[in-house]
C-alpha cells in the first residue's frame, strides 16, 4: 500500500467517525500540514468518497458517501493484506537473523523496543525456542507479554550477548542512544539497516 492510499484510508475513517471534525483536527491526526489536508479533502470530494457540506458560513460538514464507505473497504483490505504481508516478511527476515542464536543455545539475548516490532522479534524468539533475558526500552514501562521493559539504563545489572533492536523505522536514533548507554555496535542485532545520508 502507498503512502497517498494510506492517506486516503486514514481521511476517509476519520471523516466516517466524525463528520464535525475540522480541517486543522484531521491534519494533526494524520500528522501533515494543514494546506495539504485541503488538497486531500477536495481530492477525495472530486472523486466522490466524500462530500462538503455547509452548515454556516464559516463551517463545513464532512460527509462520507457510499461511494467513499465502499473505497474505505476496499482500502482496509488492501491494509490488511499489506500489513499481513510484511508481517510475514518481517517475521521471515527476523527468524533468518536469529538462527546464529538457535546454532549457540548458550547465546543470552534481550530485545530493546516496546512497540509492534518488539513483539514480532519476542514471538520470533519463542518460536525458535529462545527465551529473551530482558527487554529494554528508552525507558521503563508497560510490559512486552510477560516482560516487564526495563529501562536501558538498567542494561549493566542483566548479562546479555545479543540486544535485538526491535524497530521497523530507521534504527539510527536507536544505535546511538544504546551506544551513548555503553552497548556496543558488535553486540546489536538489528532488523533493517539504518538509512545511509538520510535516504
Amino acid at each position: 500500500m502507498d503512502l497517498e492510499s494510506h492517506r486516503d484510508l486514514r481521511m476517509l475513517e476519520a471523516v466516517a467517525a466524525d463528520a464535525r471534525t475540522t480541517q486543522r483536527r484531521l491534519a494533526d491526526q494524520l500528522g501533515i500540514a494543514l494546506g495539504l489536508t485541503n488538497l486531500y479533502l477536495k481530492r477525495l470530494a472530486r472523486k466522490g468518497f466524500i462530500k462538503c457540506v455547509n452548515v454556516q458560513p464559516n463551517r463545513v460538514r464532512y460527509l462520507i458517501t457510499p461511494t467513499g464507505i465502499a473505497e474505505k473497504t476496499r482500502l482496509t483490505y488492501e491494509f490488511m493484506e499489506y500489513s499481513l504481508r510484511l508481517f510475514r516478511e518481517s517475521r521471515a527476515h527476523l527468524r533468518e537473523m536469529l538462527q546464529p542464536c538457535i546454532a549457540n543455545p548458550s547465546t543470552r539475548v534481550a530485545i530493546f523496543g516496546s512497540g509492534e516490532a518488539a513483539e514480532l522479534a519476542y514471538l520470533c524468539l519463542k518460536e525458535l525456542a529462545v527465551d529473551p533475558v530482558a527487554v529494554f526500552g528508552p525507558v521503563g514501562g508497560a510490559a512486552l507479554f510477560d516482560r516487564a521493559v526495563q529501562a536501558i539504563a538498567e542494561h549493566a545489572s542483566v548479562p546479555f550477548d545479543l540486544l535485538v533492536v526491535a524497530t521497523l523505522d530507521d534504527p539510527a536514533p536507536q544505535i546511538a542512544l544504546l551506544e551513548r548507554s555503553g552497548i556496543s555496535r558488535d553486540r546489536l542485532l538489528l532488523l533493517r539497516q539504518p538509512r545511509r545520508n538520510g535516504k
